[in-house]
C-alpha cells in the first residue's frame, strides 16, 4: 500500500497492520432522514468522511451499511472500502462493529474505529493514536480533546474477542468505562470533533465550513 508521504518512516512501519472501520449503518432516527446523504461540500456527509479516512495511513478501510443502504451504496462513493452489510444496525452500533470484525484482514494488530457523520477528525490524529496503540501497548487508546474525550479510538488485537461479543448502542463506552482494560488517554487538540445527530448539528457544521 501507498501510504502518504507526509508520514515518517516510524509510521509507514506500524500503518501496514492497522484497519480504518467507519460505522455508518445508522437509522438517523433523530434527524428524521438519512445523515450519510446530506449534501455536505458538493457530495454527501458520508463521502467526506470517507475521504478523510482515505488519507490516513491504514492497511485496510472498512465501512459498515445499513439505514439506507441502497440509496448509500447508489450515491456514495464506496471506492477502497471494504463494504459490511450490517443486517442488525437497529440493534445499535456495536452490532456493525460485530460484522466488521469478521472481515478484518487476518495480522492485523488493531483497529480505529471513526463515525460515518465525522468527517473532521484530523488525519495526524489518526496517526498518533495508532502509534500510542503500538508504543503503548494498550488494550484500548481514546482521545482526549480540550472538552473531554472523543473519536477516533484505537482497540488492539487483544480486544478482538471482547469487541465480537458486543451488544447494544452504548456498548463501546461502557467497555471503555469498564475499569476491566488498559485504557490510554491521548491528548488531542481542540475540540471533539463535531458529528450529526440533530438538524442543529448539521446546520453547525455547514456553518463552520461555509
Amino acid at each position: 500500500m501507498m501510504l502518504p508521504t507526509s508520514f515518517n518512516a516510524k509510521y509507514r512501519v506500524r500503518m501496514a497492520i492497522t484497519a480504518g472501520l467507519i460505522i455508518a449503518a445508522g437509522s438517523s432516527r433523530r434527524l428524521g432522514q438519512p445523515k450519510q446523504l446530506l449534501p455536505y461540500k458538493g457530495a454527501t456527509l458520508l463521502d467526506a468522511t470517507l475521504q478523510m479516512a482515505r488519507q490516513a495511513p491504514f492497511a485496510q478501510r472498512l465501512v459498515t451499511i445499513g439505514g439506507a443502504a441502497p440509496e448509500v451504496r447508489e450515491q456514495v462513493d464506496l471506492d477502497g472500502f471494504t463494504i459490511v452489510d450490517s443486517v442488525h444496525h437497529t440493534d445499535g452500533c456495536s452490532s456493525s462493529i460485530v460484522s466488521a470484525l469478521q472481515l478484518v484482514t487476518t495480522g492485523t494488530d488493531g483497529v480505529v474505529l471513526l463515525l460515518g457523520d465525522q468527517p473532521h477528525v484530523a488525519t495526524a490524529v489518526i496517526a498518533q493514536i495508532i502509534e500510542a496503540g503500538a508504543d503503548e501497548k494498550a488494550d484500548i487508546v481514546v482521545c482526549h480533546y480540550d472538552d473531554g474525550v472523543g473519536h477516533p479510538f484505537w482497540f488492539g488485537r487483544s480486544m478482538f474477542a471482547k469487541l465480537s461479543e458486543l451488544h447494544g448502542d452504548k456498548a463501546i463506552w461502557k467497555l471503555i468505562e469498564s475499569g476491566q482494560y488498559d485504557v490510554h488517554e491521548m491528548r488531542a487538540p481542540g475540540s471533539v470533533p463535531l458529528d450529526v445527530d440533530t438538524w442543529e448539528d448539521y446546520e453547525q457544521l455547514l456553518a463552520t465550513n461555509s
